[in-house]
Order: structure tokens, then C-alpha cells, then sequence
């Protein structure tokens, strides 16, 4: 039986990050990077395709938590004869990545175990494993080399590493798992416990400086934490998720690889980064987008690997089963050579933003701001895939037609206020041009809303960001009606649904859970809409959808009352920081993104600006 989504623990080193279940097994792990093959791949199989175990020998009453202010698991096991602590991490060190697992005795004496079954390439390659002179272990496949350093006595058994010990009051043992490329020296060992502290050090220090958020202040900084951890730290990349193929339904086919970096995001990343406090990491992400969609604008692409990387081939290792059976299990992400015109209007929007909060100077990447708008003039008439990346026909979404419309609204506000130099009355016109396109074609006055797609009956989640990017007003009858709609028939047990998969052709059997990001999307709206009961009523029904280490998937299955999709997922992250600080501070992000004139000035200076 799998572990369920929802309980699993995130430990990570902004390099890759480990998926540790409740009762101490880590069931998932890319190493040394998000993107890399995984060596521990039970998640989406068994026991045999990869795990590390520690843990008591009997059966035990488990609880567990964060340090505070960490990214530190303490997993506590209890019996009737002792208990112990499990302390996982990975440390921050420049030439390896570690995990490090320490079982600290804290009552009478508890027998323990650890199974570590190591298995490269998603699970299908089994190394070779040999024991140093120091007594450690050192299991190699190829290009990749794990070494095992603990006082446990470790032996071979049927394919994998085994040891039992036991663990007294007072006692501490640790075990130390180290990556490195096989064609390298043997890495140095280091000092678990110094380690230890110096991680514990960085993230208290790191989750200090996050800004409150009232009664949310504690999951904000969860969050914040979280979106940290999915960050790559040498290119300052935010993967969606460190998972691929945790179904949107369990049993189903929309299982997608997210170990990737999407433009959709760029945004409310830099927003949500920078109120709360992070502009260190807003100007990392920033950056990383700038290298990544530099060169030709024909070229342009909706994600990218975690160093800018173009080439994202989708393939299915049709060796694992899936996670609870759900197939197929997907590497890379076909979607990457998708046409969606949304990313136009992010790039432009961040380039806004940047300059408005001090990230860069007025001329930074504008040269390219208004190449990629002379291509975004000859493609924005073309149908694209849309923001959710359907599969089926191309066809003239209305929210990418309304980012096509921010990409030059953004680009003229840019031009007028820091005195930069386009064809400014050609944008302009281009602009017009798109909005009346978009009122015309894009709302259906049979339903009174705007609708998916141009011409169409069925209703989009992503509608509701409308007002959020400033298209019209939230006051506009148009956008009220839409609202009212999306809330009569795509709000299901509580939470809003992306669009109806029953009815929309999407290339895939139809079904999957509530995508959270749409439900804080509503909570923004509601904001907007002076609704704060309601909004603080939903965004706390969402709040309580984490688990209980304040974690958030991509989605919620609210009859099965189950996490699904890829976890953790940074766009729920990223959407709960930006609602949470909508709900609570008086310079709010959607009024921010909405260029609402009207909105307070930011009362913390940004540090000095690029050159």
C-alpha cells in the first residue's frame, strides 16, 4: 500500500530535495539534482524500485514536525520500551549533497532498523556495492556514487543494505548518505552534528526575515520555506514541484512531470517573494528568467529546465507501476514546444513589476522587451495551448489573449513612466486592438461571462484572474457576472475547479481534483471585491487542506478528502503567500499586479538595483 501524499515530509539543500514518509522511509529522491534520475523511487512503485528505512523494529506510536523555522524533520517514534528521535536533513555543502539522519535515544531503550535499497535510473538500475577500508560503504551505477558512512553495523541481504541496532537514552547515532559522481575521489566525511547545527543555523536566520502576514503568519513562512527549498540554488530556478507523475486522479493518466521551471509563475513569484521580504530571491528568479528566454523570440518557451535547459523530451518508464497504479509514469514534459501566449505578457509584467520595486535599472532587457513584442504582434491572432497545456486542438483562449494584452499594457506603462523609448502609439492601438477582440469574441452574452475560449459555452478558472492583471475593473458588471458564474459552476465542495474535464476536449479521459491555485484566485477576487468575510472563510478552508507539516500538493480530491498531484507544489505555495498577504497588508499584491494607482507605496526599500 502506498503512503498517502499527505504524508510525506520535504527535506532539501537547494539543490534537490527528499520526499521522508511518516514512518521513516524516504520514498523519493533526485540526486544531485530535481531534474536528475531519481535513486530512491518508491513513490511510484515499491519497496524494490528504491528507499532508505530507519526506523523501530516494532510497531510505534509516530508523531513529528519541523524544528521551527527549519526545514529539519524530527519524526518521534514511542514504544512501550523506549523512544527515539529521527532527526533528517540535508546540509548545505557546495561540492556534494548529503542526507544525514540522526536517531537521537531520549527514553529506555528502543531497537531500530534501516533497509537502504539504492536504485539508480527511476528504479531500474541496481549498483554495485563494496566496503571501504574505513568501513563505510560505497555503491556505484555508473556515473553516479553513494557512499554510506554510520557506526550500524551494515550488511548485504537479497539486493540491498541492512543493519539493526539499538538506541539508549542519551544515545545519538548517525547515518550519512553522500552523492557524488563515480569518476570522483571518495568525498570527505563530515561532522553530523556540526552539520547539524550550521543547517539549523541558515534556515532559522533565512525564515527570520520573512514579513507577517496576522494569523497566517506561520503558514506564510511555511510556505516561503517551502518555495526555498524548491529553489536551485546555483541558477536561482523554482521547480513547480520535486515529483513527476502524482496523479490529478488516482488511477488516471494526468500524471505530469514538474521538475521544471514555467514562465506562468514569474509573476507572483516576484511579488510573492518580494512582500515578503525576499529580494535577494526575487532578483535570483528574475535573473534566472532573463538568461533562460534570452535569444530569439520565435524561440520562446512556457517552461525550462532548472539551468535554462530547452530540450525537456517527455518519455514514460513503463518499468514502475505508478503511483496507487496510476500510469503512465512520465519523464520530461512535452510541453515545453507548446505555443502559449501567456508567457509573453508574464515576461513583460516581471520586467514591470522589477522596475517599479527597484530590482533593476529603468533600461534592463528592455532592447529585448521590444524585440519579443514585434513577434507577439504577428503571432497574438494565432490559437494557442492555453495556460493549462491541453493537448487536444489549439484554439483561441481568452486568457491568453488577455496576457497578450498585458504584455504591451506593461510594456507602454513601463515606457511612460521611466521614459523609455517604442513605438509607443503603435502599442497602443495593438493594445486596443486586442482588449475590443477579447469583449467581443471572449465573452458569451447568451451566458453574460467571459468563457474558456473564443466562441465557447464552458467556463475557465483562470477568468477570475482577469481583474487580478488589471483588464478591466472588478466592478465591471462583465466581470461580476463571471465571477457569479464561476462560483454557480466551477466552486465544488468548497473549492474551484480548473474547468469542467467532462466537457471540455483535453485530449485525456475526463477527471481530477480542485488545482488549489484557482481557489486562492478566488480569494484575491473576493478581496478585490470588498467580500473579506468570504475571502477569509475560503482562504482558511484551504489553510486547513495542508498537512500537518503545512504542506500543500497540486490539487485536493474533496470526496476521497485526499492531496493529488505533484508535491509539494510551489504554485500553491506561491498562490497561499500572495492570498495571505491580500488578507493582511495594506500594500496588497493584487492591487500591486493590478496596477491600481491607488494602492500604498511599499514601506521597505528595496536593495540597490542591478547593474
Amino acid at each position: 500500500m502506498s503512503t498517502r501524499i499527505e504524508d510525506y515530509a520535504l527535506i532539501g539543500d537547494c539543490k534537490s530535495a527528499a520526499l521522508v514518509a511518516r514512518d521513516g522511509s524516504i520514498d523519493w529522491l533526485c540526486w544531485p539534482r530535481f531534474d536528475s534520475e531519481a535513486c530512491f523511487c518508491a513513490l511510484l512503485g515499491s519497496r524494490d524500485h528504491g528507499r532508505w528505512l530507519v526506523a523501530p523494529r516494532e510497531k510505534a506510536r509516530i508523531t513529528r514536525r519541523y524544528r521551527p523555522g527549519t526545514l529539519i524533520l524530527e519524526t518521534y517514534f514511542e514504544t512501550r520500551d523506549g523512544a527515539a528521535t529521527l532527526v533528517d536533513f540535508m546540509p548545505f555543502r557546495s561540492d556534494h549533497s548529503e542526507i544525514i539522519r540522526v536517531v537521537i535515544g531520549t527514553r529506555g531503550q528502543l531497537a531500530m532498523h534501516t533497509e537502504l535499497i539504492l536504485r539508480f535510473g527511476y528504479g531500474a538500475v541496481v549498483p554495485w556495492v563494496t566496503r571501504l577500508e574505513n568501513g563505510a560503504l560505497r555503491a556505484i551505477a555508473g556515473p553516479d556514487m553513494v557512499i554510506l558512512r554510520t557506526p550500524v553495523h551494515i550488511t548485504g541481504k537479497d539486493m540491498t543494505s541492512v543493519g539493526e541496532f539499538t538506541i539508549s537514552r542519551g544515545e545519538t547515532i548517525p547515518l550519512v548518505l553522500t552523492y557524488s559522481r563515480s569518476h570522483r575521489p571518495v568525498p570527505d566525511s563530515l561532522d553530523p552534528m556540526a552539520a547539524l547545527q550550521a543547517t539549523e543555523s541558515f534556515w532559522t536566520e533565512w525564515s527570520a526575515k520573512c514579513r507577517p502576514a496576522g494569523k497566517w503568519t506561520e503558514a506564510v513562512r511555511r510556505s516561503i520555506m517551502t518555495l526555498k527549498a524548491l529553489t536551485y540554488a546555483p541558477t536561482g530556478g523554482i521547480v513547480a514541484a520535486p515529483t513527476t507523475s502524482l496523479p490529478e486522479l488516482m488511477g488516471g493518466e494526468r500524471n505530469w512531470d514538474y521538475r521544471f521551471c514555467w514562465l506562468r509563475d514569474a509573476t507572483l513569484t516576484l511579488l510573492g517573494a518580494m512582500h515578503g521580504g525576499y529580494y535577494e530571491e526575487a532578483q535570483a528568479w528574475r535573473e534566472w528568467l532573463l538568461r533562460a528566454v534570452a535569444g530569439s523570440p520565435n524561440q520562446l518557451q512556457i517552461m525550462y529546465g532548472i539551468g535554462g535547459e530547452r530540450r525537456l523530451a517527455e518519455w514514460v518508464a513503463d518499468w514502475l507501476p505508478g503511483y496507487e497504479n496510476s500510469k503512465p509514469v512520465r519523464i520530461g514534459n512535452a510541453a515545453h514546444t507548446q505555443l502559449q501566449l501567456d508567457v509573453f505578457g508574464e515576461i513583460m509584467d516581471v520586467h514591470h513589476q522589477a522596475r517599479r520595486n527597484g530590482l533593476s535599472t529603468n533600461e534592463s532587457g528592455w532592447d529585448t522587451q521590444v524585440k519579443f513584442l514585434e513577434h507577439l504582434k504577428e503571432i497574438w491572432h494565432n490559437p494557442d495551448q492555453g495556460i493549462w497545456e491541453m493537448r487536444g486542438p489549439a484554439q483561441h483562449f481568452t486568457y491568453s489573449k488577455v496576457m497578450a494584452w498585458v504584455a504591451f499594457d506593461r510594456t507602454i506603462k513601463s515606457a511612460e513612466t521611466f521614459g523609455l523609448e517604442g513605438p509607443l502609439d503603435e502599442w497602443r492601438k495593438l493594445r486596443d486592438e486586442i482588449f475590443d477582440e477579447v469583449c467581443e469574441r471572449g465573452f458569451n452574452k447568451k451566458l453574460g461571462s467571459f468563457v474558456q475560449a473564443y466562441e465557447s459555452d464552458q467556463l475557465d478558472a483562470n477568468l477570475l484572474l482577469l481583474p487580478c492583471v488589471g483588464f478591466l475593473p472588478v466592478s465591471d458588471p462583465r466581470i461580476e457576472a463571471t465571477v457569479n458564474a464561476i462560483e454557480r459552476h466551477l466552486l465544488r465542495d468548497g473549492f474551484v475547479m480548473r474547468y469542467s474535464t467532462e466537457q471540455v476536449e483535453d485530449a485525456l479521459p475526463p477527471g481530477e481534483g480542485a488545482f488549489l491555485a484557482c481557489s486562492f484566485w478566488l480569494v484575491d477576487v473576493y478581496m478585490l471585491q470588498d467580500r473579506f468575510d468570504d475571502a477569509e472563510k475560503l482562504f482558511q478552508r484551504l489553510v486547513d487542506l495542508r498537512n500537518d507539516l503545512g504542506l500543500l500538493s497540486e490539487e485536493y480530491d474533496p470526496r476521497a478528502k485526499r492531496l493529488v498531484g505533484n508535491f509539494p507544489q510551489a504554485f500553491s505555495h506561491l498562490a497561499l503567500v500572495n492570498s495571505a498577504y491580500n488578507l493582511t497588508r495594506e500594500r496588497k499584491p493584487v492591487h500591486q499586479r493590478a496596477q491600481d494607482e491607488h494602492a500604498p507605496p511599499e514601506e521597505v526599500t528595496a536593495p540597490a538595483p542591478a547593474k
